[in-house]
C-alpha cells in the first residue's frame, strides 16, 4: 500500500499493516508558531518546535527594549512598538505644551487633558466654570490658561489615613497635585499584630508596613515543627526544612522536605545479585534498597554447636534457630537426670529444694534447685536449731558454727493452761515461771464442770445437742440470719456452691480453685462475703456497678464446711419457735336498757407452751 510521509510532501509504498511512520529526507518547511519562519528540521512526526531566532522588540513609547524569540507577543504591535515598559509615556501631546502623563501604551495619545472643552469644573470639581465666570467673558481660551478656582476646601481624599477615617485635603481649591498631609495615621505590622502612630508626612510607600517582634507559634504543614517566623503573614507555613527520617530499608534516610505520613519507598537500587546464605536462591538485579534476601527451601548448612539432625531450612539471619531436639540432662543441682528436654536449654531446674550441706555444716541450702554456690560472698544466716540447756526450744540465733551459742531470753511461745483445760493463753517462754505453771479456773470453768456432771448424771452425750444451741449461735451473726430470712432460695444456691468449690479443692489437684457469681446487688454480695467467712473462703468484689460480681477462692486445709447450714439452722429456728398467743376478747353487755338478755364469756383452757414431752 501507499503511504504517506509525516511532512506530506512524499508517498512511499509499504507493507500493509506496517505501523511504522515514514520519514522522508527532506526538510520540514511547515510554517511555525511565529507565522513568518518555515520548519527547517528533517521530516518529522508531531507539532514543530517553536521559532528559535531571537528578535529586537522595542516599547510604545520608545525608551526600553529587550530580545525575545520570535513569536513572542504576536499581535500586540501597534506599529510603533511590541509592548509596555510600564514606564510613563512622556510624549509630546498634540497641543504641544504638555507631556503625556499615562503609562506606556500601545494607542495615540489621549488629547490633552485641560483643553477647554474638556475642563468643565474647578480644580477640586465641586463647581462648574459656569458659575465662576464673570458676565460678558467668553473663558479660557488655551490648555494653558489657568483654570478658576472656587475659593472653597478641596476635599480630596489623601492617601494617608484609614479605611474607617480618611484624609482629606485641607488646602483651598488649587491646581496640581495635594500637599503632604499635616494629621497622623496608624499602621499595622505586617501580621496586624501591633500597631502604631506616625506623621502623614513620614509616610512613604516602602514605610507603610513595619515588622513586629512576635514569633509565629502556628505549626508548619509538616506537622512537626513550629513556623517560629517573625510577624509571619504566611498562610501555608511550608517547612523548608529537610525530612531527614531513616527510611524502612534502614540504610538511608529521606531527602524529601519535612512532610507529613509515611515516607516513600528508597529509590536506591543495587546491581549486584542479591543471594541467600546457600547460594541456591537468587534475585538478579535490579534490586531494590532494603530487600530481604530471596527464601531458600534447602536445608541450612551452617556448622551447629550441636550434632543433632537439622530440620530449619536456610535462612539469612546471623544467628540458626535453637535446637529443639530432646535429650536427657541434668539438673543444675543434679538431683534428678530430666527427660525430654530440648537440646538448647542448659540450665535446667528440678523445682526440688537443693539441700547441699552449707559451709557451716549445721544446715543445708533452702533455696530451690539452682545454678553455681548456694552462698556467694556472704555467711549462713539461718537460726542455729541448737536446743536450750534451760527450756530445751532452739538457740534461733543467727548461725555461729564457730562459737558457742549466746545467752539470750528465749522467745519461743507456749501454751499455758488451768487445770480443766479450758482456757488456754499463749506466752513467751522466757515470761513463764516455768515449764510445769498453769492458769487459775475461773467461773466459767466451774460452771462448765458442774455441766458436765450433770449430763453424767442424766446419761446425756456431750455430742448431742437437742435444742440446737450450740450449732445455731456459733457460726452465723445475727445480722446474717436476718438478711437470709429476705431470700432463702439465694442462700440455698450459694451454700451449694460453696460446698460443691470446697469438695472440689479438696479431692482435687489444685491447692486452690474459685468460683465467680454473677452481677448481683449490695445485699446479695454481702450475704456471699458473710457466707464465705464461715466456710473459710476467700471472696472478693470486681468490676464497677451494676456489673459487680464477687469471686470466692477455696484453699485446701483452710476451707472447711460447717456441720450445718445456714439454711438449716433457720428451718429449725421456724419449726421449734412456739406460735404467737391467740388474743382473747371480752364481750361487752349491751347497755341499752331494752334488753335483758346478757352474754357470758365461757372460760378456755389455759395453754402451757413450755411444757415439752419428749
Amino acid at each position: 500500500m501507499t503511504k504517506t510521509c509525516e511532512c506530506g510532501r512524499t508517498r512511499h509504498t509499504v507493507r500493509c499493516g506496517q505501523a511504522v511512520s515514514v520519514h522522508c529526507s527532506n526538510p520540514c518547511e511547515n510554517v511555525l508558531n511565529c507565522g513568518q519562519h518555515q520548519c527547517a528540521e528533517l521530516c518529522h512526526g508531531g507539532p514543530c518546535q517553536p521559532c528559535r531566532i531571537i528578535l529586537k522588540q522595542v516599547c510604545y513609547c520608545g525608551s526600553s527594549s529587550r530580545d525575545v524569540l520570535c513569536g513572542t507577543d504576536v499581535g500586540k504591535s501597534d506599529g510603533f512598538g511590541d509592548f509596555g515598559c510600564l514606564k510613563i509615556c512622556g510624549k509630546d501631546l498634540k497641543c504641544g505644551s504638555h507631556a503625556c502623563s499615562q503609562v506606556c501604551h500601545p494607542q495615540p495619545c489621549a488629547p490633552c487633558p485641560r483643553l477647554p472643552h474638556l475642563v468643565r469644573c474647578c480644580p477640586c470639581g465641586q463647581t462648574p466654570l459656569s458659575q465662576l465666570l464673570e458676565p460678558g467673558s467668553s473663558g479660557r481660551k488655551t490648555c494653558m490658561d489657568p483654570v478658576p478656582s472656587c475659593g472653597k476646601v478641596c476635599g480630596k481624599p489623601l492617601p494617608c489615613g484609614s479605611l474607617d477615617f480618611i484624609h482629606t485635603c485641607e488646602k483651598l481649591c488649587h491646581e496640581g497635585d495635594c500637599g503632604p498631609c499635616s494629621r497622623t495615621s496608624v499602621i499595622s505590622c505586617r501580621c496586624s499584630f501591633r500597631t502604631k502612630e506616625l506623621p502623614c508626612t513620614s509616610l512613604k510607600s516602602e514605610d507603610a508596613t513595619f515588622m513586629c517582634d512576635k514569633r509565629c507559634n502556628k505549626k508548619r504543614l509538616c506537622g512537626r515543627h513550629k513556623c517560629n517566623e517573625i510577624c509571619c503573614v504566611d498562610k501555608e507555613h511550608k517547612c523548608p526544612l529537610i525530612c531527614g527520617r531513616k527510611l524502612r530499608c534502614g540504610l538511608h534516610r529521606c531527602e524529601e522536605p519535612c512532610h507529613r505520613g509515611n515516607c516513600q519507598t528508597c529509590w536506591q537500587a543495587s546491581f549486584d545479585e542479591l543471594t541467600c546464605h546457600c547460594g541456591a536462591s537468587v534475585i538478579y538485579p535490579p534490586v531494590p534498597c532494603g530487600t530481604r534476601p530471596p527464601e531458600c527451601t534447602q536445608t541450612c548448612a551452617r556448622i551447629h554447636e550441636c550434632d543433632h539432625p537439622v530440620y530449619h531450612s536456610c535462612h539469612s539471619e546471623e544467628k540458626c534457630p535453637p535446637c529443639t531436639f530432646l535429650t536427657q540432662k541434668w539438673c543444675m543441682g543434679r538431683h534428678e537426670l530430666r527427660s525430654n528436654i530440648p537440646c538448647h536449654l542448659v540450665d535446667i531446674s528440678c523445682g526440688l529444694p537443693c539441700s547441699a550441706t552449707l559451709p557451716c555444716g549445721m544446715h543445708k541450702c533452702q533455696r530451690l534447685c539452682h545454678k553455681g554456690e548456694c552462698l556467694v560472698d556472704e555467711a549462713c544466716k539461718q537460726p542455729c536449731s541448737t536446743p536450750r540447756a534451760d527450756c530445751g526450744h532452739p538457740c534461733m540465733a543467727p548461725c555461729h558454727p564457730s562459737s558457742p551459742c549466746p545467752v539470750t531470753a528465749c522467745k519461743a511461745e507456749v501454751e499455758l493452761q488451768c487445770e480443766c483445760g479450758r482456757r488456754k493463753e499463749m506466752m513467751i517462754c522466757c515470761e513463764a515461771s516455768s515449764t510445769y505453771q498453769r492458769l487459775e479456773c475461773d467461773e466459767e470453768c466451774s460452771a462448765l464442770e458442774r455441766k458436765k456432771r450433770l449430763a453424767e448424771a442424766f446419761h446425756i452425750s456431750e455430742d448431742s445437742d437437742p435444742f440446737n444451741v450450740r450449732s445455731s449461735g456459733s457460726k452465723f451473726s445475727d445480722s446474717l440470719k436476718e438478711d437470709a430470712r429476705k431470700d432463702l432460695k439465694f442462700v440455698s444456691d450459694v451454700e451449694k456452691e460453696m460446698e460443691a468449690l470446697v469438695e472440689a479443692v479438696n479431692k482435687g489437684k489444685n491447692s486452690k480453685k474459685s468460683h465467680s457469681f454473677p452481677p448481683m446487688n449490695r445485699d446479695h454480695r454481702r450475704i456471699i462475703h458473710d457466707l464465705a467467712q464461715v466456710y473459710g473462703l476467700e471472696s472478693v468484689s470486681y468490676d464497677s456497678e451494676p456489673k459487680r460480681n464477687v469471686v470466692v477462692t477455696a484453699v485446701r486445709g483452710k476451707s472447711i464446711c460447717p456441720a450445718t447450714t445456714l439454711t438449716g439452722v433457720l428451718e429449725r429456728e421456724v419449726q421449734a419457735r412456739p406460735p404467737p398467743p391467740i388474743p382473747h376478747h371480752r364481750q361487752q353487755t349491751d347497755k341499752n336498757p331494752g334488753s335483758s338478755n346478757l352474754q357470758k364469756i365461757a372460760k378456755e383452757p389455759v395453754i402451757d407452751y413450755f411444757d415439752v414431752q419428749d
